[in-house]
């Protein structure tokens, strides 16, 4: 499998992860162990979770519970005034701290990539027009975090 696959695989899996903690109270440390052992890479009831890069899916999972506030507040900000984060649906919730996270603090990790990759896992949940909200959201807190990387991109292209 390659490095993008393996990253695309860890970031389901974080969300994944996020979601059971959301949902179950369980602790980082008791998601991280679960996941690593039981889903990661294994078929599990006849469906194939993919190999993922775990070092990048411990990042994620930790890296949004310690910076849950600052994650939550950013993705608030971006969310109509009517309908906060608390109100999203937990798969929502936490693909949309997953995407904030790395959009926030791992700049190592370009901003379109981000965005694509957490539109890309939404698909896999919804159909719906949860993929457009997810692209929206991102794409505002991408603006305000990495000011002038997506119209770099954009300019570079012949774009505006």
């Amino acid at each position: 499998m390659t490095k993008p696959a393996e990253r695309s695989a860890a970031r389901l899996a974080a969300v994944q992860a996020l979601y059971q903690m959301d949902i179950s109270g369980k602790t980082v440390v008791d998601a991280l162990a679960e996941f690593e052992t039981f889903w990661i890479g294994r078929e599990v009831e006849g469906i194939a979770f993919q190999p993922s890069d775990n070092t990048f899916f411990r990042d994620i999972l930790s890296g949004v519970v310690k910076n849950q506030r600052d994650i939550d507040v950013r993705i608030d900000n971006a969310l109509a005034t009517d309908w906060p984060l608390k109100r999203i649906e937990a798969v929502l919730r936490a693909i949309l701290r997953g995407g904030g996270y790395e959009l926030m603090f791992r700049k190592d990790v370009p901003a379109r990539v981000v965005i694509t990759e957490y539109v890309d896992v939404t698909h896999g949940f919804y159909g719906d027009d949860e993929p457009g909200l997810v692209n929206a959201v991102l794409d505002k807190v991408a603006r305000e975090v990495r000011p002038g990387e997506l119209e770099k991109k954009a300019a570079g292209q012949g774009g505006r």
